[in-house]
């Protein structure tokens, strides 16, 4: 087990989730949030595979991510979640012409997943959350 690794992945998913709390706070451009969030995610999923050691896949797929650490927590009542956040790293990446951004309320939502994601992979991995900040 590789518990340094996996804090480190954490500390990186810390700096994306608390960036997108405070872009979503201050009202930011909702794109720009979601993508941070994606960010969040993926980090902190491939946290599982650092934490054992695993080669990490270079994609930004997330459930493609889950499906190689459903082992370690169990997230299938939130897989249509995880297929809208991946569309974020393309969709809200680049410019597209006449794109709706995602809403506050779309926001809002995920950025609560993503903070009980977090909680709950410090917690199935051992690792106190304070010490990623």
């Amino acid at each position: 087990m590789n518990k340094t690794s996996a804090i480190e992945w954490l500390k990186k998913a810390w700096h994306n989730l608390s960036g997108a709390k405070v872009l979503y706070d201050v009202n930011h451009y909702t794109d720009i949030t979601a993508v941070e969030l994606h960010y969040a995610v993926e980090k902190i999923l491939k946290s599982f595979l650092a934490y054992e050691n695993k080669k990490i896949p270079k994609t930004h797929d997330l459930f493609e991510i889950y499906e190689l650490v459903s082992h370690k927590i169990d997230l299938e009542d939130e897989c249509s979640l995880l297929d809208q956040i991946s569309k974020y790293h393309i969709e809200e990446s680049y410019p597209a012409f006449d794109r709706i951004m995602p809403s506050k309320d779309e926001m809002k939502d995920v950025l609560e997943f993503t903070n009980k994601l977090m909680d709950k992979v410090c917690n199935i991995l051992n690792i106190d959350k304070d010490n990623l900040k």
